[in-house]
């Protein structure tokens, strides 16, 4: 895989439309946002719908993404692990439950993947526990089980854009905690 730095520097220049570097992004994140869609979606050959779906995604909003000092392959996993949910919401009958995605891991991270990722764990973890049960809870239902605004604002009996503010401010406060 390349340098944090090498994939900032092809988004970059994905959103100034550089077709070189779209396609030297591709060939060097491709694998791993595969995996992301199969292991969601359980089908290859939907995977591979979805993972050209995610690289028209990243080729229209590249001018979005931000440095940030976080690995700019979070931004595409997400990016790729959003459309593949989304995919399975749209073939989900309205009455199933979106419990049913499996949780997204890289298969088989070496020693070093598994601490970072154990020591980012244990940092969410205690900023989720800076915040109201309620706020916590909300946040872990939209942006962990895929759970909609419009479902957390009648489970918390609150109007939908006071469920949206909860989520915006908590997400908001999760960012600084991180940040600290």
């Amino acid at each position: 895989m390349h340098e944090r730095t090498d994939i900032e520097a092809l988004i970059a220049r994905v959103a100034l439309r550089d077709r070189a570097a779209f396609g030297a992004l591709y060939d060097a994140t491709s694998a791993k946002l595969f995996g992301v869609c199969l292991r969601v979606l359980k089908d290859r050959e939907v995977a591979e719908e979805v993972l050209q779906e995610t690289y028209v995604k990243i080729w229209n909003r590249a001018n979005r993404y931000r440095v940030t000092g976080h690995s700019p392959m979070t931004w595409l996993i997400t990016l790729a692990r959003n459309t593949a949910i989304d995919r399975l919401r749209a073939a989900l009958p309205e009455t199933d439950a979106i419990d049913d995605i499996p949780a997204i891991a890289a298969p088989d991270p070496d020693g070093e993947a598994r601490a970072i990722a154990a020591d980012e764990a244990r940092r969410i973890r205690d900023c989720l526990a800076e915040l109201e049960v309620d706020r916590a809870a909300a946040v872990r239902a939209v942006y962990l089980e895929g759970r909609s605004y419009a479902e957390m604002a009648e489970r918390y009996s609150v109007p939908l854009n006071t469920m949206k503010t909860w989520l915006r401010r908590s997400l908001i406060s999760l960012r600084e905690c991180l940040s600290r």
